[in-house]
C-alpha cells in the first residue's frame, strides 16, 4: 500500500550546552521544553504544529563528530516582513550575534545567523 501522507515530525541537533540551547530555542522561537534527560544530556522541546527538536550533548556524537557540514542549516519560516524583522530585532535585543539585517532572499525576504552551537539558522517570509 504506498504512503499517503509523509511529516516531518522531528530533528535530533547535538549543541554544546543542552540548557542554554533550550532557553534559546524557547525565547526566540516560541519552543516549549517538554522533557530534560541525565544531566542536561537531553532536552525535548515541542514547535508549532508538533514539531519536535531534540537537542543532544556533543557526547552523544559516534566517533567524536561535533561539526555540523558548512551547508547545513534550519530554517524557520513565517508569515511577514514584519514577523522577520520582528525576530530580528529580539536577536539583536537578546545579544545575539546577528551579522546582517533581514533582507532579499531567494525571492522573499529573511536572514542568517549562528544559533548557539554554531547553528547556522535561516529566518525569512516568502513574500
Amino acid at each position: 500500500m504506498p504512503v499517503t501522507s509523509i511529516k516531518l515530525n522531528h530533528i535530533n541537533l547535538p549543541v554544546t550546552d543542552v540548557a542554554a540551547s533550550s532557553r534559546f530555542f524557547e525565547q526566540y522561537f516560541s519552543f516549549k521544553c517538554t522533557s530534560v534527560k541525565g544531566n542536561n544530556m537531553l532536552a525535548i522541546l515541542e514547535g508549532e504544529g508538533g514539531f519536535i527538536l531534540v537537542l543532544t550533548a556533543e557526547s552523544f556524537n559516534r566517533d567524536g563528530n561535533n561539526h555540523y557540514p558548512d551547508a547545513f542549516h534550519i530554517g524557520f519560516l513565517v508569515d511577514s516582513h514584519e514577523q522577520v524583522t520582528e525576530i530580528y530585532d529580539r536577536l539583536i535585543k537578546g545579544g545575539i550575534n546577528v551579522t546582517q539585517p533581514p533582507g532579499s532572499l531567494r525571492g522573499g525576504y529573511g536572514f542568517y545567523f549562528n544559533a548557539l552551537g554554531n547553528i547556522l539558522t535561516e529566518v525569512t517570509c516568502l513574500a
